[in-house]
């Protein structure tokens, strides 16, 4: 018997992506979007790409994950962000490894895909960013949602191999863009290192960053990325210096 694939994605004012990450995933059986509330056509064009839609508020990504599957019913699952397309290598590869899974009755828990992000000028090659491998391609049942602050991760639940082929990813549509996200990641890394009990303060975030910037310019070898891997490690030490920060802000300043 033939494994079905559902294509799952979690949307929010994603309309600038979807379309082309839903046609990437046009070999699956299901199409299946979760949107919390979007203001724009991401709905629309959602349920123009075939897609069964399930509107709901975010109650964060681990229970919006949990929530999506557990209404999906077949076997596999391909789960894309709605910034992500998959390449023609890489949907080749996707599909040809479910097909020897399900001939071969392999125990395969998964598998792991690249991703290539493009930032600023170009798709980043280095800086930490590629290949960015991400399990991505899971059999249903055998993957487990964690986060730690605003990031959400899969970890597989068995064996897993690696596909050959990208995601390419635009996570963001310009510096101010990438600039609010940071506001909102660095926010939502403080309160989890509160919960983990850790120290913030002016000279923690200050060792916390620098060692940030060195990191991502030079040991991952940002500058081989040129002006778009500096300004990502600029970004980098802006995002850390900000959370260890705010670890320790009181409130409202001035009250």
């Amino acid at each position: 018997m033939n494994q079905t694939v559902t294509g799952l994605i979690l949307t929010y004012n994603g309309e600038r992506w979807l379309e082309d990450c839903l046609k990437s995933l046009d070999f699956c059986d299901e199409l299946f979007v979760v949107d919390s509330q979007s203001t724009d056509r991401t709905v629309e064009i959602a349920e123009k790409c075939g897609a069964k839609v399930s509107i709901r508020p975010w109650p964060g990504p681990v229970k919006q994950f949990e929530f999506a599957l557990g209404e999906i019913k077949t076997d596999w699952i391909v789960s894309l962000d709605q910034d992500e397309i998959l390449t023609d290598e890489l949907r080749g590869n996707i599909i040809s490894a479910l097909e020897k899974a399900n001939k071969l009755n392999e125990k395969t828990a998964g598998y792991y895909t690249p991703r290539s992000s493009f930032y600023f000028n170009r798709f980043m090659k280095h800086s930490g960013w590629y290949p960015d491998y991400l399990f991505r391609v899971f059999k249903n049942g055998k993957m487990k949602v964690t986060a730690s602050g605003a990031h959400y991760h899969f970890e597989p639940l068995g064996d897993t191999k690696k596909l050959a082929g990208d995601i390419l990813h635009y996570p963001y549509n310009s510096f101010f863009e990438h600039m609010e996200k940071i506001n909102y990641y660095a926010e939502e890394g403080a309160k989890d290192l509160r919960k983990k009990g850790r120290k913030g303060g002016f000279l923690r975030a200050m060792a916390h960053a620098k060692v940030k910037f060195i990191k991502l310019y030079f040991l991952k070898l940002g500058f081989l990325d040129g002006l778009a891997g500096f300004c990502n490690a600029l970004a980098g030490f802006y995002y850390t210096f900000q959370k260890y920060l705010r670890v320790e802000e009181k409130g409202d300043w001035g009250r």
